[in-house]
This record gives C-alpha cells, structure tokens and sequence, in this order.
C-alpha cells in the first residue's frame, strides 16, 4: 500500500508541510508553476534550498508583493525568538470589532464564507479545492470555538491571509498529486511556553490550535514556542487516516521542509513516502470485570458499544471475587477515542472501573470482490498483506443463495472458493 507517514518531531506549519511535500514531487517545477499561476493576488512561491542544524532541506518561501511576510515576536517568557515557520500567518481569527494585526496591506481579511470563495476561483481540480474548504471550515471551528463566538462571525488575521491560502491550496495540491494510499501521522510536538498573538499572551498550544488537535495524541517539552501552528494543526488532522508511529514500510523517497527559525535541535517536519505490505499501528484495550449483570443486559451493552463506535467488543467467563461467575469485559478502540468509549462503557455497563492497554497491532489489509456462481454472485471478504491473502465469502450472501437454490452452505462455499481460483 502506498504510504504516507508525516513526522511531527518539531511540530508542523502550512510552509513546512508544502516544502517536505513538495520535496517527494516528480515535477517539482511543474507543482510551482501552478501555484504561481493560479492569481492569488501578488502571491509567488519560490522553494528554497537551506539547512537547519547542518541538515539539509526546502524552505517554501511564499512571498506576498515580492515581501516575505514576518511577524512580531512571538514567544515569551523572556525568551523571543523568530517564528517557528510560517510567521506570517500564524496568528487566530477573531470575532467582529476585536483585536489588531499587522501588516494590514498584506492580509485577506475575510469570513469563512469568503475564502471558501476565493478558494472556489482557482485553476485547482475539484477534489484539491474540496480539502483546501474543509481546512479553512475545521480552522474557522476551531477560532469560533476558542473566541466564543459564531463560525459566520469568524475574520480571518494571518490564517486568512493570501500566503496562507497558498499554503493550504499548496499542501492540499502537492496531496493529490502525490496519491498517497494511507496517511500516518506521527504524534505532534506543540511546543510550550507561551505566544503573542492578538488577543494577548496565550499559552502553548493556543486554543484554536488545542481544538483543532482534539483527540490526537500531541507532546510538549523543554522546546519553548509554538511549533504547532493552527494552518498545521488543521492540514494533518484533514490529512490523517491515523496518528500513529511509523509504520513498517520500504521508503522510496523523503522529504524536509525546513521553518524559520532556529532551535536547539533542527527545525523540520520530515515526510516519508514508500510501500506498507500490510497494516501496523496502535489500539486500545479497554477491560473491566463483571459480575452483576444479567447475559441478556451484557449482550445489550456490547451492542451499544459497537454502534458507538469499538472496533471489536467481546466476554470471557471469569471468577470474580468471593467466588462468583461472571465476564471480562474487552473493548477495542482507535487510541484516540480511548476517554470516549471509557465513558460509553461505564454508562452502558455495570462496572465503576476499568483497565486499559495500548497495544501494537499488525493486521491485513480489509478489501471486497464479487464472484459469479452457478447461483448468482456474492459477495467475497478478502484481507491481504505481508505476503498473505485470504479470502472468505459473504455468509449472509452465501446462506442466501444456499436458502433459495436449496442447496447446502457448505455447496456454496465450496463453489465460491473454486470460481476463486480460476479467477486468480
């Protein structure tokens, strides 16, 4: 499977992610070609070759009326600092009639409504033009969110600025060129400390920011600064099928987009691009002892879990204390909704408490075929990876066949997996 892993160690920012990206293209000048002829006002994109600890990489400068846009210092506590990488636009939305800026003769202020606008303009196929709205719509969220205020009263600062939407279109585009398969993020370094932005000294990471990166695994540290920005946040939580550490994969190529500024260790998000054979990654287990319910009321609630989103949900028979029969309650989840589907368990269930392990997993790509009986077609599970496939027929599709041909299961099984192989 094609693979994309994105990896977050410093963070991430719209410039940075457009220049790791665009390092993994084919037709490199093709990709800026386009992006500068797309009329965005005064917008020109120029990749630059430049290192950051001795370590070699693009910078993505985006320049608005040839001026590469910078921004007031931004980190606190004694400790000021350039911008971590796209310094122009890093600052948040407010609602109507607060808050300053700079640099007015270079922003786009606008409501959502009008950059999805502007966005709907330009020379980008549908489906880049698509993703580039839902970041814009995930940002406004996340500002209307953080401010209190109506996603209609959001006005874009800096995220709304013309170099921005440039460095959204930019990802957005380089991500359709490139067709990646699956899209593994790593879990994302926000930095620490504190940040100026309009509406005063935030903390790290700044609300919009924090609500964007809900319910994905995300690290502070000794690094102060804002490394996480909102156009950042919002591009790899679009992006992601999953946030997970690096898959096992053969890489064909990797990228480095390098920020502006320089810190104690090198400042660049890094992207793989390569081949998974099969699926790894992380879940959760969550596990709970019963003793107190009914089978009937047991049963009920593994349903509900289900429908509430655990990607498996079963019971062993167990011991439990002063020797009574009862279960072992398993749930499985996604990492990210571990504290959901805790609290889905104890309300759904009788326990007042419960385990949980993350795990590694490993796991066959799921996929569907049809095959063509004597009888009609059905329906064939398949999973395939690391040199593996298997495949299984549809039992509700065979035992239908079965029933109206009134033929045993075990005729039509047979009959599936033999058109299979000739298939093969």
């Amino acid at each position: 499977m094609r693979t994309l892993y994105i990896e977050c160690n410093m963070g991430a920012a719209g410039d940075m992610l457009m220049a790791a990206l665009y390092e993994l293209l084919e037709d490199k000048q093709g990709f800026l070609d386009t992006m500068n002829g797309l009329g965005l006002p005064g917008v020109r994109l120029e990749a630059k070759n430049v290192s950051t600890c001795g370590i070699a990489g693009t910078h993505m400068a985006v320049t608005v009326q040839g001026e590469e846009e910078t921004e007031p210092e931004r980190v606190s506590d004694g400790d000021h600092h350039h911008p971590h990488g796209e310094g122009h636009h890093h600052d948040y939305g407010h609602s109507h009639g607060e808050g300053h800026h700079h640099h007015d003769h270079h922003h786009y202020h606008a409501t959502p409504g009008h950059i999805a606008e502007l966005i709907e303009g330009l020379a980008l196929p549908e489906e880049v033009k698509t993703r580039a709205r839902q970041v814009y719509d995930a940002i406004a969220w996340a500002e209307a969110k953080a401010h209190g205020c109506e996603v209609g009263d959001v006005h874009y600062h800096e995220v709304g600025a013309l170099d921005a939407v440039a460095d959204v279109t930019g990802v957005c585009y380089a991500l359709y060129l490139l067709k990646p398969e699956r899209i593994v993020v790593s879990p994302v370094h926000v930095g620490s400390g504190t940040v100026h932005c309009a509406h005063g000294i935030m903390p790290v990471p700044a609300p919009a920011t924090a609500n964007l990166l809900e319910g994905v695994p995300v690290y502070g540290g000794s690094i102060r600064g804002e490394l996480c920005t909102p156009t950042g946040a919002a591009l790899l939580v679009n992006a992601a099928d999953s946030f997970a550490p690096m898959p096992m994969m053969r890489t064909e190529k990797t990228g480095t987009g390098i920020g502006t500024k320089e810190f104690e260790q090198a400042n660049f998000v890094r992207v793989f691009l390569g081949e998974t054979e099969g699926n790894s990654g992380e879940i959760t287990e969550l596990v709970c002892n019963i003793d107190d319910m009914t089978p009937e009321a047991l049963a009920h609630a593994c349903s509900r879990l289900l429908e509430l989103g655990a990607l498996d949900v079963y019971t062993q028979p167990g011991t439990m204390k002063k020797g009574r029969p009862g279960h072992v309650l398993t749930v499985l989840c996604p990492p990210e909704k571990e504290q959901e589907m805790a609290v889905h368990i104890l309300r759904e269930t009788t326990t007042i408490g419960l385990r949980v392990r993350r795990c590694g997993k490993y796991f066959l790509t799921p996929g569907e075929e049809e095959v063509s009986t004597r009888w009609g077609n059905i329906r064939v599970k398949t999973a395939s990876g690391y040199g593996i496939t298997r495949r299984k027929p549809e039992y509700d599709d065979a035992a239908r066949l079965a029933g109206e041909n009134r033929v045993s299961y075990q005729e039509v099984l047979e009959e599936v997996l033999e058109q299979g192989k000739k298939n093969r």
